[in-house]
C-alpha cells in the first residue's frame, strides 16, 4: 500500500500515516542514520525513548541487512504506544524516523515472562566427512561399541630389537618389598681414601 499525500484545508498536503501493526512492547525503527557507531546509536536511542517509559533493551545491529534499523523493547505496551505517537517522523540526526510495532515477541520479554526457548542446533553430532575418515582412520558415527579397533601401525625396526632384548632379560623396573631388602642397610658407610683432604685456600695474598 503506497502512501500518498492527503490534502488538508489548513495547509500543505501531509503524508499518510504508515500502518503500525498490532500493539506490541517492541518498536521497530527504520530510516536511522547508518553513519553513527553502534554504541552511540544505542545510547542515543535509549536516551530518547526512555523519556516515555522504562526501556528494557535496544537492539541496533550494524550488519548489511539491518543497517539503519533498530528495535526498542519497552516494559509495557502503553509506553511503547506513547513513544511511537510522540516520535513518529522525529528528526533523528538529520533523518526522519519511521516507527512501527514489532511483529513478534522479543527475547527480552520472553525471558521475563518465562516463555523463552533456546534455539536448538540442527544436529547434535558433527558430521564426519569421507576425507576425515580416510585421514584420521575414524570409524563412522553409527559404528557400534563392539566394533573392531583400527589396525595398529608397524613399529620401527630399532624399537622391535629393543623389545626382543627386553623379553630375553626378564622384567625391568619391579620394586622390591620391605621384607625383601638386603641386610646391608644397617652397616655404616665406609669412607673412601681416594678423597684428599681439602687444602686451605690461599686467599691471603
Amino acid at each position: 500500500m503506497a502512501s500518498r499525500p492527503m490534502p488538508t484545508h489548513n495547509g500543505p498536503p501531509q503524508k499518510a500515516v504508515q500502518p503500525t501493526g498490532a500493539p506490541n512492547q517492541t518498536l521497530y525503527l527504520k530510516n536511522l542514520p547508518d553513519k553513527l557507531q553502534k554504541y552511540d546509536l544505542r545510547l542515543s536511542l535509549y536516551t530518547l525513548f526512555s523519556t516515555y517509559g522504562p526501556v528494557l533493551d535496544v537492539v541496533a545491529l550494524k550488519t548489511k541487512s539491518m543497517r539503519g534499523q533498530a528495535h526498542i523493547v519497552f516494559r509495557d505496551v502503553q509506553a511503547s504506544t506513547q513513544a511511537m505517537r510522540a516520535l513518529q517522523g522525529f528528526d533523528f540526526f538529520g533523518k526522519e524516523m519511521i516507527i512501527q510495532y514489532g511483529k513478534g515477541k522479543s527475547d527480552t520479554i520472553a525471558k521475563l515472562d518465562g516463555t523463552y526457548r533456546m534455539p536448538t542446533a540442527p544436529s547434535s553430532q558433527p558430521a564426519i566427512t569421507e576425507l576425515q575418515k580416510l585421514i584420521f582412520n575414524a570409524p563412522p558415527p553409527s559404528a557400534s561399541v563392539g566394533a573392531l579397533p583400527p589396525p595398529s601401525l608397524p613399529k620401527p625396526p630399532e624399537t622391535q630389537a629393543n623389545d626382543a632384548d627386553a623379553d630375553r632379560e626378564g622384567p625391568h623396573g619391579t620394586k622390591r618389598g620391605r621384607d625383601e631388602e638386603s641386610d646391608d642397610e644397617g652397616a655404616p658407610m665406609e669412607e673412601d681414601d681416594s678423597d684428599a683432604p681439602m687444602d686451605a685456600s690461599s686467599d691471603e695474598d
